[in-house]
C-alpha cells in the first residue's frame, strides 16, 4: 500500500491526478501496474492514495488520459523483396517516364523498389498507393484517374520527383526526403532532411539502390 499524507502541503485532487499522470509518462508506477489508484481526502485536508481500498472512504482516482506512445512508421520495403521479374515487367514504363520527365530510370527503379517493391496494388496505412506510393493529393495534383494503374502512377510519381529535384536545386537527398516526408517538412527544417526515423532510413536506402542500379543498367 502507498499512503501520501503530507503535513505541510495540501494539494487538491486535480493536482494529484495531474502529477500522477505526468509521473506515469516518465516512469511506470510499478506499485499500481495493472490496477486502479484509490484516493480520499481526510478531514484535515490530507490526501491518501492507495492501490488497496481498505477504507470505505476510498474511491477510484480517475487520471487524465495520457498520449499513446508514438507508433514507429512502417519500414520501407527492401530491395530484396522486389524480384527481377517485377523489375522487368515495368521496365518499359519506367523507361518511358524517365525519358519523358528527364529522370534517370535507375532512380525511378530505386524509388519503386523501396516504396512498393514493384507491387502496383500496394497501399500504406497513411493512404499512399501504387508503384510509387502516391498520396491522394499528389495523384490529384498530377491528374491521376486511377492511382493503381501502373502507367498513371509512374507518370505522376516521375513528375513529382522532377518537381522536388528542381525545388531543392537537384539535391537528391533532399528531394528523396521530401518524397517521403513531404516538401513542407524539408522546408520547415531549414531545407535539411527532417529528423524522422523513417525518412532517415529511407533516403540512404533509395540512394544505395540508385547507385547499384546505375552500375547494373
Amino acid at each position: 500500500m502507498l499512503e501520501f499524507n503530507p503535513v505541510s502541503f495540501r494539494p487538491n485532487l486535480d493536482q494529484v491526478r495531474t502529477g500522477l499522470a505526468a509521473l506515469m509518462l516518465c516512469a511506470p508506477l510499478t506499485c499500481f501496474a495493472g490496477g486502479d489508484v484509490y484516493a480520499y481526502t481526510s478531514g484535515d485536508g490530507g490526501i491518501h492514495l492507495s492501490n488497496v481500498p481498505d477504507d470505505p472512504r476510498y474511491s477510484v482516482l480517475e487520471l487524465p488520459s495520457t498520449p499513446a506512445a508514438a507508433t514507429p512508421p512502417p519500414a520501407p520495403a527492401s530491395e530484396e523483396s522486389a524480384g527481377p521479374k517485377s523489375n522487368r515487367r515495368y521496365a518499359a514504363l519506367v523507361e518511358q517516364a524517365a525519358e519523358r520527365y528527364g529522370i534517370e530510370a535507375a532512380l525511378l527503379h530505386a524509388v519503386i523498389a523501396v516504396e512498393s517493391a514493384y507491387n502496383p496494388q500496394a497501399r500504406s496505412i497513411r493512404g499512399a498507393a501504387g508503384l510509387m506510393q502516391l498520396m491522394p493529393e499528389t495523384a490529384r495534383r498530377y491528374g491521376v484517374a486511377d492511382i493503381f494503374d501502373p502507367a498513371e502512377n509512374l507518370r505522376a510519381g516521375a513528375q513529382y520527383l522532377r518537381h522536388l529535384l528542381r525545388l531543392f536545386d537537384n539535391d537528391l537527398r533532399l528531394a528523396l526526403a521530401a518524397y517521403n516526408a513531404g516538401e513542407a517538412a524539408v522546408i520547415k527544417y531549414g531545407r535539411r532532411i527532417p529528423p524522422y526515423r523513417e525518412t532517415a532510413a529511407y533516403v540512404p536506402l533509395v540512394v544505395g539502390n540508385y547507385q547499384k542500379n546505375r552500375l547494373s543498367m
